[in-house]
């Protein structure tokens, strides 16, 4: 079982930045995939980017690369999102997920962040 909280989320205006934080606790593993995903009212969850536990493997959804870093803290059990040059369709909740074995499996509750224009 693993277990995640996120922080981070706010209120910022379009070009600004913010940084999420994604603790975990639990039974966690250098097996693990961490991720994040955002859902704005009214769609679908997407996929925004994703780091290994170990390793320095990431992927990013085109819509954020360049401006989205996925990053992580092993000593501290924490993956971070480092959002720049963020859109106001960057709005949405965000999530941070544990994949394993190529599945995600664990999710927090979420954390929202709103752009205004």
């Amino acid at each position: 079982q693993v277990q995640l909280v996120e922080s981070g989320g706010g209120l910022v205006q379009a070009g600004g930045s913010l940084r999420l934080s994604c603790a975990a606790s639990g039974r966690t593993s250098s097996r693990y995939t961490l991720g994040w995903f955002r859902q704005a009212p009214g769609k679908e969850r997407e996929f925004v980017g994703e780091i290994r536990w170990s390793g320095d493997n990431r992927m990013y959804a085109a819509s954020v690369k360049g401006r989205f870093t996925v990053s992580r803290d092993n000593a501290k059990n924490t993956v971070f999102l480092q959002m720049n040059s963020l859109k106001p369709e960057d709005t949405a909740v965000y999530y941070c997920a544990v994949a394993i074995a190529g599945l995600y499996k664990y999710w927090g509750q979420g954390t929202q962040v709103t752009v205004s224009s």
